[in-house]
């Protein structure tokens, strides 16, 4: 099997959560601190901790320190772009499901004709 589903597969299990994906996007406007993301996402700063700890183990972040501070950063900003392209494909899911949950049935047009 080539090497990049491997790792493809393990970029995607770390973007397969909720908050990962808040970080990747608050981190596409520019690099924060923890405390900044905490306060940002409106969790606990050892929770944030714990998050860029697994992606900065995958390769999606990384941490350039300045004193005793360290500010996160996308490694990549294609990142964001592979994300928002599944948002939209999302997106576009549900526009779809609500439409046929709105749309009438054959059977119920033909009720409404008579």
């Amino acid at each position: 099997m080539d090497p990049i589903y491997e790792l493809q597969a393990t970029v995607l299990k770390t973007l397969a959560n909720p908050r990962r994906l808040q970080i990747v996007h608050v981190l596409a406007e520019g690099p924060a601190d923890v405390s900044e993301l905490a306060a940002r996402l409106q969790i606990s700063q050892p929770n944030v901790s714990q998050h860029l700890a697994v992606m900065r183990a995958a390769g999606v972040v990384e941490g350039d320190r300045a004193g005793r501070t360290v500010r996160y950063r996308l490694i990549d900003s294609d990142v964001v772009v592979a994300c928002d392209t599944m948002r939209r494909v999302l997106r576009r899911r549900l526009l779809r499901l609500a439409n046929l949950s709105t749309a009438p049935t054959a059977e119920v047009a033909a009720a409404a004709s008579i």
